[in-house]
């Protein structure tokens, strides 16, 4: 089964450390078979799209607006929504699993939307929140937040009737 991970952050706020980790983001997850989703734009988005393609995977940017022009060039493929702020919440269940780099209000909501709705959220360099809700990782750097996510959606071995 192949399974989607939609890399969030700041846009053209990004840090350029964001920027780094957030296209080693991409290259891991491409290297572990994960297809990578992202809002479609420029920063930490277009970093992780970019990671993906240095490593021949594939990306999926979910546009808020309707012109494809908008998109970050690295993207394998765009979809225009239409929704604005709105398209953070398929963006958040399009995904598996979802690891935040940096922080911004629409991550921060990105954030929100995968602890209520049960995906697996995994923070780097993030917003400093007064409690992690259940459901949210705190991580150190980029290597060790793609292995969780690696862990988390590794399927689980078929068990024997000896086991």
């Amino acid at each position: 089964m192949i399974r989607y991970v939609a890399v969030v952050g700041p846009g053209t706020e990004a840090t350029d450390s964001e920027l780094e980790s957030a296209r080693e983001a991409g290259r891991r997850l491409a290297d572990n078979s994960f297809v990578v989703v992202t809002g479609g734009l420029g920063g930490v988005m277009e970093a992780a799209a970019a990671g993906a393609a240095d490593e021949g995977g594939v990306s999926i940017g979910l546009l808020p607006g309707f012109d494809r022009s908008e998109a970050g060039p690295a993207h394998s493929f765009t979809i225009s929504t239409g929704l604005g702020e709105m398209r953070n919440a398929v963006v958040v269940r399009a995904a598996d699993a979802v690891p935040a780099i940096g922080g911004s209000w629409g991550t921060l909501s990105e954030i929100a939307l995968a602890v209520r709705t049960g995906v697996p959220v995994v923070s780097v360099e993030g917003w400093p929140l007064p409690d992690y809700p259940e459901g949210v990782v705190v991580s150190d750097n980029v290597v060790e937040a793609v292995h969780h996510i690696v862990e988390v959606l590794r399927p689980p071995v078929p068990r024997g009737p000896d086991s």
